[in-house]
């Protein structure tokens, strides 16, 4: 009867044992990148200055006289 208790702990933690699992995950180094931006304002800031003293420009240009003494 001993040897039966003794076979059977020993199946027991044999199966035990074997639906044990493990895992192992890997995690790779991630290369993360700059990012350059360049954004040109300068075409939305010529249109307004053009729009802002369109009314100098369209003014025709006279001679000034001259004051002679």
């Amino acid at each position: 009867m001993k040897h039966i208790l003794t076979l059977a702990a020993c199946l027991l933690l044999l199966s035990a044992w074997s639906c044990s699992t493990s895992h192992k995950v890997e995690v790779a180094p991630v290369e993360v990148k700059p990012i350059h931006i360049t954004i040109d304002v300068n075409v939305k800031v010529d249109k307004a200055l053009d729009d802002f003293f369109s009314d100098i420009d369209d003014v025709p240009v006279t001679p000034e006289a001259t004051n002679a003494q």
